[in-house]
C-alpha cells in the first residue's frame, strides 16, 4: 500500500485545507489499495482552525516539504550487536547478511557505535604491526567462538592480555613470558604439565587447554588457581585464531561515527556518504536511532506521490513538489501545471471553490457525505466565494452549498456569518501573519510577483497601519526574490477592498483602480483575487511590456 500525499497550496486558505482533507477522505473511501494523507504546507488561519473545530475534525498535519529524505531510504529491520558480542560474530554478520554497517547497542536500547569492515580490517591489521598485541577478553565469549566448555570460571570476567602458545621448551617459554611482564598472557597449550603448572603458579588470567580427551584425568589442582580454565576441542592453531576474535566489539567499534538525520535531504546525504570513507552510517530522528543507510540506499531516488488540490503550479505548491510524482490535480484556477511523464487525472473547472469540485466526486461515486465532511466542504465554498457573493460564484457552487447546508443542519447564511466571526481584524493581527495567511506567487512576462488576500470584518486602520504592511510586503519581496508584492484587503461585509502594494510605477500607473495615496488603491466591489484582481494585474503587466516596446521603437 503506497502513501499518497494530498496537499493544497502554500499559505493555505480555507478552501485549500478543507479540499485537501475531504479529497483524501474521498480517495480513501474509493481506493483501498493506497493510503491518502491530507497535509498542509502553511499555518492555519483563524477561520480554518475554527471550521475544523466546529466539524470535530483534526486539521491536516503540517509538512515542511515533500522532497526525498533520508527517512525514505533508511533500513530499519537490521541486525544489531550488543557491545559485548565477540568480533567473530561481527565478522560473521557482515558476511552472511551482506551489509556494510552494524549498529552496536548497550542493553539492547542505548546506541553506542557502529562496526564496519573498516573496524574489522583495522583490528586484524594491528595484529601484524609492531609489538605483540594486547587483546581485550570477555570470558563469556570463549564459548561463543570456541568449540569446547569451561572447566573452571575465573574471578575476572573481563581482562586484557597477550596470547601465547606453549609450543617451545619450558625454559624458552619462561624467558618469553618473563619478557611480557608486567602483562600476563592467556596461555593456549596442550597437556604440557610443566607449562600449565607455571601458569597456575604465576596466576595467568586464563588457560585454554587443547588435546584434552578426558578432563577427569587432568593431573592438576586448580582449586587455588583464580584464573579461567577452558577446554577447547579445536587444535592449538585454530584455537588461537578464534580466541583473538573473542574480543568484545566495544573494543574496536567506532564510538563517534558520522550521524545522518532522518529529515536530511536525499541528495545531501548521498553526497556526504559517497564522498566519505564510510559505506554505511546510522540515522537518527529527534535524538533516537532509527536505522542505517548505506551507499546502496542512494542508487535510486525515491519519489513521493502527490495530489495537488486548489492549485496546479509548482511555484505555489509544497516545497519539494518538483521532486515528487504528481498523480492527480483538482483545481479551479488558471492552468500552468508541471509536465508529467505519464498521463494523470485532472479535474480543473471554472467554479468558485475547489470544495465544489471535491463534492462532485462524492456524488459521482454515489457516496453520502458525513456531516463533519459536509461542514468542511461548505466552509471552503463559502470562504472562497465570500458567502456566494464573489463574481467567481457559479450555479454549481450555490446548489452544492445548499445541499451541504442541509446535511449540516444549517442555513448558508447562518454558517456564513459564523465563519465571518473568525475573520481577521487589522489592529489585532500582525502584518506578517495576515499577509502570509493566503499569499500566492505568479510569474508573467519574466516578472515575479505575489498577491496576498486578507478577509476582514472592516477596513478600519488601513491608513494608520499602511506603512507597516508595505514594509512587510517589501521584506517578502527580498525574501522570495519578487519584483512586486501586493495585499488585497477585503471587507467581506461591505463587499469592498483596498490594495496595498510595494510600488511598481511602470505597472501600477496602468491599473484601472483609483490611487488613494502612494502604495494604496481603492477597489470598490472587488472581492475575488482570482477572477477580478489577477486579470487586471496581468493586463497591466502585458501593457507595460507593449509600452516599453513602443518607446524602444521610437
Amino acid at each position: 500500500m503506497a502513501d499518497i500525499i494530498v496537499t493544497g497550496h502554500k499559505n493555505p486558505d480555507m478552501d485549500s485545507v478543507c479540499s485537501a482533507w475531504c479529497y483524501a477522505d474521498f480517495k480513501n473511501l474509493t481506493d483501498t489499495d493506497n493510503n491518502y494523507i491530507p497535509v498542509r504546507c502553511g499555518n492555519l488561519n483563524n477561520q480554518t482552525r475554527a471550521a475544523f473545530e466546529s466539524a470535530g475534525i483534526t486539521p491536516p498535519a503540517f509538512i515542511k516539504d515533500v522532497g526525498p529524505k533520508v527517512a525514505d531510504v533508511t533500513k530499519r529491520n537490521i541486525v544489531s550487536l550488543d557491545i559485548n558480542e565477540p568480533v567473530f560474530k561481527a565478522i560473521k554478520v557482515l558476511d552472511e547478511e551482506n551489509i556494510s554497517c552494524i549498529p552496536v547497542f548497550e542493553d539492547g536500547r542505548i546506541f553506542k557505535g557502529i562496526i564496519t569492515i573498516h573496524q574489522i580490517s583495522g583490528f586484524l591489521i594491528s595484529e601484524n604491526l609492531g609489538k605483540r598485541p594486547i587483546y581485550s577478553f570477555r570470558i563469556n565469549n570463549f564459548q561463543k567462538v570456541l568449540s569446547g566448555y569451561f572447566y573452571k570460571r575465573g574471578k575476572d570476567s573481563e581482562f586484557s592480555a597477550p596470547v601465547m602458545t606453549g609450543a617451545m621448551p619450558v625454559e624458552v617459554s619462561r624467558v618469553r613470558i618473563e619478557a611480557l611482564k608486567p602483562d600476563k598472557p592467556v596461555l593456549v597449550v596442550g597437556l604440557r604439565e610443566d607449562l600449565i603448572r607455571f601458569a597456575i603458579e604465576n596466576e595467568f588470567p586464563a588457560l585454554i587447554l587443547t588435546g584434552v580427551e578426558d578432563d577427569a584425568r587432568l593431573p592438576f589442582d586448580f582449586d587455588t588457581y583464580s584464573g579461567t580454565v577452558f577446554i577447547s576441542r579445536a587444535d592449538t592453531a585454530e584455537t588461537i585464531r578464534l580466541l583473538r576474535l573473542s574480543a568484545p566489539v566495544k573494543e574496536i567499534m567506532n564510538t563517534h561515527p558520522e550521524i545522518i538525520q532522518a529529515e536530511s535531504a536525499f541528495d545531501d546525504a548521498k553526497n556526504l556518504l559517497v564522498n566519505s570513507k564510510y559505506r554505511g552510517l546510522p540515522v537518527f530522528n529527534d535524538g533516537s536511532f532509527t536505522g542505517i543507510v548505506t551507499r546502496r540506499c542512494f542508487i535510486e531516488k525515491p519519489l513521493k506521490k502527490l495530489i495537488m488540490v486548489d492549485h496546479n503550479e509548482l511555484s505555489q505548491s509544497v516545497p519539494g513538489a518538483d521532486q515528487a510524482e504528481i498523480v492527480e490535480i483538482v483545481d479551479h484556477h488558471r492552468i500552468s501545471p508541471q509536465p508529467t511523464k505519464m498521463p494523470i487525472y485532472m479535474n480543473i473547472r471554472p467554479v468558485g471553490s475547489t470544495c465544489t469540485i471535491v463534492f462532485s466526486h462524492y456524488q459521482s461515486a454515489g457516496l453520502e457525505v458525513e456531516r463533519g465532511s459536509a461542514m468542511l466542504l461548505l466552509a471552503g465554498i463559502l470562504s472562497d466565494t465570500v458567502i456566494l457573493k464573489s463574481p467567481t460564484t457559479t450555479k454549481e457552487d450555490r446548489v452544492t452549498a445548499e445541499i451541504l447546508a442541509t446535511i449540516c443542519g444549517k442555513s448558508v447564511e447562518e454558517y456564513g456569518r459564523q465563519l465571518l466571526e473568525n475573520s481577521a481584524v487589522l489592529d489585532k493581527t500582525p502584518p506578517s501573519e495576515l499577509i502570509d495567511a493566503d499569499f500566492k506567487e505568479y510569474t508573467e512576462k519574466s516578472m515575479n510577483f505575489g498577491v496576498g488576500q486578507a478577509e476582514v470584518i472592516n477596513l478600519d486602520g488601513v491608513y494608520r497601519l499602511k506603512n507597516d504592511f508595505v514594509s512587510e510586503l517589501n521584506k517578502i519581496c527580498v525574501k522570495r526574490k519578487l519584483d512586486w508584492a501586493m495585499l488585497l484587503v477585503t471587507d467581506v461585509i461591505n463587499e469592498n477592498s483596498v490594495l496595498l502594494t510595494t510600488g511598481n510605477p511602470e505597472v501600477e500607473d496602468l491599473l484601472i483602480y483609483k490611487k488613494l495615496e502612494d502604495n494604496l488603491f481603492d477597489l470598490p466591489g472587488i472581492l475575488s483575487r482570482k477572477k477580478q484582481l489577477l486579470p487586471e494585474i496581468l493586463r497591466a503587466i502585458e501593457d507595460s511590456g507593449l509600452t516599453k516596446t513602443r518607446k524602444h521603437l521610437k
